[in-house]
């Protein structure tokens, strides 16, 4: 049995961590299959959305197995810089452009939280359950957990949560912005399922271009940014998805977008 299902259909790909047993923490397979299935999705054209979740109702992911995971034989420069399989964190090559949405079903802790953290939309089940917690183990996160997290939700919660290790139950999170619906465990699939369904009906280029956009804008100034919007504006405004838009909303049917 696969660490890692993936399963796609109409344009949207769905991860599952299969590990339950284990609280779908990560072991060094379970990590090259994460490897494997970021890059599908990456380079896949049947692809336009993912959500990435759990399996069974326990766990989304508590990050590494600790009881699997030893320190690595490479050393830091070679885990970086080197050609070492399995290396860096589960989210090491998550790099996309397409829309990743994070259905959390239970715990969600320490690299299991900083994948949720990589994904643009997070949505949670009523037993949610959030930490960064690996200043209690003599460690800190180190995929992005004290870079994403304040950004995310303002520095003072992040602190709070990256300081003293606590949870955070899934309505703190809901009221400091770490995820956008807290929703019943029953049926957090399928409202992840509709809201990628939406999302994939849309102008794949548009989709990926305000995805590229918000990511490298944030980092900008103002007006270099605005810029930036411009020129990406420009290049989609030729575009046969754009095109196609128009004459769908005069003809009072539905879009055939195509990515190109």
């Amino acid at each position: 049995m696969a660490n890692v299902d993936i399963a796609v259909q109409d344009y949207v790909a769905t991860v599952v961590l299969n590990r339950p047993e284990a609280m779908n923490s990560v072991d060094p397979e379970m990590r090259l299959e994460l490897f494997a299935a970021w890059d599908r999705i990456r380079t896949d054209p049947g692809i336009r959305v993912a959500v990435v979740t759990g399996a069974g109702e326990k766990a989304f992911c508590t990050g590494s197995d600790l009881k699997k995971t030893l320190p690595p034989p490479e050393t830091p420069a070679q885990q970086i810089y080197g050609d070492v399989p399995g290396a860096g964190s589960l989210i090491a090559n998550l790099r996309t452009d397409k829309p990743m949405i994070a259905a959390v079903n239970g715990y969600c802790m320490g690299g299991g939280m900083e994948l949720a953290l990589a994904c643009d939309i997070r949505i949670c089940s009523e037993n949610a359950q959030f930490a960064l917690s690996e200043v209690r183990v003599g460690s800190m996160p180190g995929a992005g957990g004290t870079v994403r997290l304040p950004r995310y939700i303002g520095r003072s919660d992040a602190m709070m949560m990256l300081l003293t290790g606590d949870r955070v139950d899934a309505a703190e999170a809901l009221r400091i912005g770490l995820v956008s619906r807290v929703l019943p465990q029953a049926g957090l699939r399928e409202a992840a399922a509709t809201l990628a369904a939406r999302i994939a009906a849309n102008a794949p280029l548009s989709v990926r271009a305000v995805k590229r956009m918000v990511l490298q804008g944030q980092d900008m100034p103002m007006d270099a940014a605005m810029d930036a919007e411009r020129c990406a504006f420009g290049l989609l405004y030729q575009s046969e998805d754009r095109i196609e838009g128009r004459k769908a909303f005069a003809e009072k049917r539905p879009p055939r977008f195509l990515g190109r």
